[in-house]
């Protein structure tokens, strides 16, 4: 079953915050086993943002999260942000398409 992750969160170092997403990137290559990732941006808020992460199930988000390289970035994501980040992990039920 899939697993998503959101992950909501403000700043206003967004070009620091996309280096630091570049290099858990290629950081993780081979190893991360997210399945999709979407990074959005509030047009109604530019500091605010949510980003939507797919995972084949809880067990490999776990994988995911446990991985040296994602605590290493997740340190640098919250020295970044204004205010805590929200994480919301959320079992897929149904999907539409």
């Amino acid at each position: 079953m899939t697993f998503v992750q959101v992950i909501e969160y403000e700043t206003t170092r967004e070009e620091e915050m996309e280096r630091v997403f570049d290099e858990w990137m290629r950081a993780t290559e081979g190893k991360r086993t997210l399945t999709r990732e979407v990074h959005t941006k509030d047009r109604d808020n530019p500091a605010h943002y949510v980003d939507i992460v797919e995972f084949p199930s809880y067990e490999q988000a776990m994988v995911n999260n446990d991985l040296p390289e994602t605590r290493r970035v997740a340190e640098q994501f919250r020295n970044l942000c204004t205010r805590e980040p929200r994480f919301m992990n959320l079992e897929v039920i149904d999907e539409q398409r």
